[in-house]
């Protein structure tokens, strides 16, 4: 599975979804949460995605919104060339 997260919002039906991998037909999914659904792994049950429902509404009625759920952020592997200012991925 990739581990980066793609970021994408769905202007008409105000949604932003948060994707590891694409959606597929397969996954369970569940709200967890005020209007936010989880899409998760038929097998490992790990979250691969997330849909948060009336995201606009959401930014006008508060500066911050927090999910249920944790987080762990790390870089992928890369290796800066300081000598050209260049980024070798």
């Amino acid at each position: 599975m990739n581990s980066n997260l793609a970021i994408r919002y769905d202007k008409m039906d105000d949604i932003l979804y948060l994707d590891q991998c694409s959606p597929y037909p397969e996954q369970e999914s569940e709200e967890i949460g005020d209007e936010i659904v989880a899409r998760f792994n038929p097998e490992s049950g790990n979250i691969e995605n997330l849909e948060i429902l009336f995201f606009s509404k959401r930014l006008e009625s508060q500066t911050q919104f927090e999910l249920p759920l944790t987080a762990q952020f790390s870089l992928e592997d890369m290796t800066v060339n300081h000598q050209q200012n260049s980024l070798v991925l």
